[in-house]
């Protein structure tokens, strides 16, 4: 199939697919005698697979790993495991640090009259070095 059905298949739009072949996500397609992409079933899967991944936060260099181990059916699915654990791990401390971000703003918040005065804790705040989130 051409990278305009290969996209439609997986989902993943033609610019994306380019690049990720560049980038060695995908294998180099197939060339006709004009120099068109020509894209296989197993091509659209793991697009379809990254896809997902990249919906689920992966970074790109993780989910080269996880094609990688996809794509080996040797492979242990510990290792798999723990990738996805890392990520998590990961996730969640972002997810701390949002949290921690929410609190100090909604507290600047509370304390912003919001009226016609100059006066603003929310400046204040982010101006004052003491700050940390």
């Amino acid at each position: 199939m051409n990278i305009g059905e290969a996209a439609q298949a997986s989902g993943v739009n033609a610019k994306l697919i380019r690049h990720y072949e560049s980038i060695g996500i995908i294998p180099k397609a197939a060339r006709t005698e004009a120099g068109y992409r020509v894209y296989t079933e197993t091509d659209v899967n793991i697009l379809a697979f990254v896809r997902r991944a990249r919906r689920l936060g992966f970074s790109m260099k993780e989910i080269k790993k996880l094609v990688g181990l996809w794509r080996n059916r040797t492979r242990a699915s510990s290792d798999v495991k723990a990738l996805a654990l890392q990520h998590m791990k990961e996730m969640e401390q972002k997810i701390e640090e949002l949290q921690a971000m929410v609190k100090t703003l909604r507290h600047l918040a509370k304390n912003c009259h919001g009226d016609h005065r100059p006066d603003c804790p929310i400046l204040e705040g982010l101006a004052d070095s003491r700050l940390n989130t």
